[in-house]
């Protein structure tokens, strides 16, 4: 995967190289898989590269923005010089225009990250088209009749960086363009990816910080004048509605690690910060806790923003809580919009002075609310539809225009390919893709290749949990099935219906290679309302996996699964619960641990984040040591005889690669079969397309190896 490919699928990311021998490829294995309508004995690594290139048949959209007065869109899509921003009247989108021109022979560059500015005449986007490699801000200029087919675009570079810049955002009186900047960046901001190799003075040499920045629309080739104070690494911001402040949430550096205690701050321009909420000082639900997505109000009296437990920064959901933009009173705090909302609000855009709208992940749904801020009365449903969506810039973020009575993002489901549809406000509920108005048909024609694929509910110590069990390709009820468990990472994230598959295990690639696979949301999944995030706090591994195991009992009880064939594997919290649940239950007869957590107690000290662990196991290692110890594998090993595998990159932050390498020499002590890969240059999102094909490759012959197919 390119940069510019992990900037568009991943926009958010994440020191620590492996001990241990790396392994790079795999030769091509023989072995029995399940049936797949194809011959059953064929090469694993030749039939994972044909699933493989099934899965990513699709034509990709990147970002995609619709300009305020509803004329235009700008969206980025995926060319075969790379990533490319284009532009399309809203009413004839197949009518597109490259905003920038096809550079020479070929030549790789890549554009994002488009935002309009408020006369719908400019748009300020990320690129290296027009430029020597380095990521810039440029400004298109549109011509009045652009809408009537009459293309006239000049382009002009605003920026002249030397580090990382992304999401621009014009000032609302568009005079200005603010971003976040990372001065000299060697490495994406964020956990996800590769982290440096440790040298120096660790946690204070190399320090990277990303502030924001703020240029004249009207400039050409400045140097991005930065706009907050270096001892602050800011992640998100919001401009005041009078183009005179900001408001973003910011911690002091490192950044990837002190997320979980930033604070909610407002500066106007040329000013010093000011503080005006900080969950680490705060009394009441939101003590300890996480802040996102910082909004100002019309009127410039409030800021609105997402509170609750986040395992991860750039995954978010919560509540929608709302302070004065002034700041709080004296013992005062927040006021929660959301109280016991039984969904996961994520992004919020404001439709006036009294209303917010709200895009939230609801059972298994994406959802768009409008919220009113005063009073009881319910939120009215824009549309909810099991699907993904997203306009490229965070969580289920969307564009809209001006009166926010059209909202515009790509959308995709286990049934539908990713295509560009718009939501309007007026009018009864929608309740599926089919009822949005789709202004793409890209990958019209494009099948799946996986089976069909069902929502399930099912109920476990008075929790609803739900979840998505995948029918293997060209199911037969008269046949038996092997199940693959896939859990997901997070905890704090879900399992959401979208077409294909990205990573190295995917349950669309396992139903393709004839498994059943059920993907549960269980408790500390974002779904089910807060309560049901924090659900898992200090019980990682326990009241989690009641409810996995709930639904693997729903599934074999309902459907043709051989229960002697049931298989388990996840990456990251889905790789910790693979190794834990080994440790507590023969039920799974083959595991799969990607980027694992074995022993709670040695990661505390290991990894790059280590303060998102203090929200949920109440205290540090240091404090509590038996609350971690409760829930590592490491202190159960002894239970384990379930065959497992762990792979892992070496330069893993989030879940370093001793956890896995710990975990297997402990498997190994016991003479359980076991199996370690550590893979090269990678963080905690693989980005060699080699290295994510062999892990499925391996994956899939170990399942086939002690899950045999009858």
């Amino acid at each position: 995967m390119s940069g510019w490919e992990n900037r568009i699928l991943m926009n958010r990311t994440f020191l620590w190289r492996g001990c241990v021998p790396a392994v790079l490829t795999v030769a091509c294995l023989t072995v029995v898989l399940p049936s797949t309508g194809s011959a059953q004995e064929k090469p694993v690594k030749a039939q994972v590269e044909e699933v493989l290139k099934g899965l990513s048949r699709s034509h990709g959209l990147g970002p995609v923005a619709v300009s305020p007065d509803g004329s235009m869109l700008a969206f980025v899509h995926r060319a075969k010089d790379g990533w490319q921003v284009e532009l399309a009247p809203f009413n004839y989108p197949g009518k597109t225009t490259r905003v920038t021109a096809s550079k020479k022979d070929d030549e790789q560059c890549g554009e994002s990250m488009v935002a309009w500015a408020p006369d719908s005449r400019r748009l300020a986007f990320v690129g290296n088209c027009l430029g020597g490699g380095q990521d810039d801000i440029f400004i298109a200029s549109i011509g009045r009749d652009f809408a009537q087919g009459k293309p006239k675009i000049e382009v002009q570079r605003l920026t002249e960086a030397k580090g990382e810049v992304g999401f621009p955002e014009f000032s609302p009186d568009g005079s200005k363009v603010a971003f976040l900047y990372v001065e000299g960046a060697t490495r994406p901001a964020g956990a996800l990816a590769a982290m440096k190799s440790p040298a120096g003075v660790i946690g204070e040499d190399g320090v990277e910080i990303q502030r924001i920045a703020v240029v004249d629309a009207g400039a050409h080739k400045v140097v991005p004048q930065l706009a907050t104070p270096a001892q602050l690494h800011v992640y998100e911001f919001d401009w005041s509605p009078d183009s005179k402040s900001l408001a973003y949430v910011a911690a002091n550096p490192p950044g990837e690690n002190n997320w979980w205690v930033a604070k909610l701050y407002t500066q106007a321009l040329g000013a010093e910060p000011k503080a005006i909420f900080a969950p680490a000082e705060a009394s009441g639900p939101l003590r300890g806790l996480q802040i996102a997505v910082p909004r100002w109000s019309p009127d410039g009296k409030s800021i609105a923003f997402i509170g609750g437990l986040m395992s991860d920064q750039g995954s978010t959901g919560g509540d929608v809580w709302l302070l004065p933009s002034e700041g709080l009173p004296q013992n005062g705090g927040p006021r929660n919009l959301t109280p016991e909302r039984p969904t996961s609000p994520a992004w919020i855009t404001w439709a006036d002075d009294g209303h917010l709208f709200v895009s939230e992940l609801a059972s298994g749904n994406s959802q768009l609310v409008r919220l009113p801020v005063e009073g009881t009365s319910a939120a009215d449903v824009v549309y909810s539809f099991p699907g993904t969506v997203g306009d490229g810039h965070f969580e289920l973020s969307l564009s809209s225009t001006r009166d926010h009575a059209t909202f515009v993002f790509n959308a995709t489901s286990f049934d539908h390919p990713i295509e560009t549809f718009a939501a309007h406000t007026a009018g009864p509920a929608v309740n599926s893709l089919s009822g949005l108005q789709q202004l793409t048909h890209i990958n019209d024609g494009v099948e799946r290749i996986w089976g069909k694929t069902e929502s399930l509910n099912w109920k476990n110590d008075g929790f609803n949990v739900q979840g998505w069990l995948h029918f293997p390709k060209n199911y037969d009820p008269a046949k038996k099935y092997g199940l693959i468990v896939l859990v997901h990472g997070g905890p704090a994230a879900a399992a959401q219906s979208a077409w294909g598959g990205r990573g190295s295990l995917t349950g669309t690639a396992f139903s393709a290679l004839g498994y059943f696979v059920l993907e549960p949301n269980p408790r500390g999944s974002y779904g089910q309302g807060e309560a049901f995030t924090a659900a898992n706090r200090k019980d990682f591994g326990y009241g989690d996996l009641r409810d996995i195991l709930a639904g693997v009992d729903e599934v074999v009880g309902k459907y043709p699964v051989d229960p002697e064939r049931v298989g388990l594997t996840g990456w990251s919290y889905g790789g910790f619960m693979t190794m834990f649940a080994v440790t507590q239950t023969n039920r799974f007869k083959a595991a799969v641990a990607g980027a694992g957590i074995s022993d709670w107690k040695s990661y505390y000290g290991e990894n790059s984040i280590d303060q998102w662990m203090t929200p949920y196991f109440g205290a540090s290692v240091y404090k509590d040591p038996a609350v971690y110890a409760k829930s590592s594998a490491i202190d159960f090993i002894d239970k384990v005889h379930t065959p497992t595998l762990a792979v892992v990159g070496d330069r893993d932050g989030e879940c370093p690669a001793p956890q896995s390498f710990e975990f297997w020499h402990a498997l190994r002590d016991q003479h359980v079969p076991t199996q370690l890969v550590v893979y090269p240059n990678e963080g905690h999102g693989f980005v060699n397309p080699e290295h994510r094909t062999d892990v499925l490759v391996r994956a899939l012959g170990w399942f086939a190896q002690y899950m045999p197919a009858k």
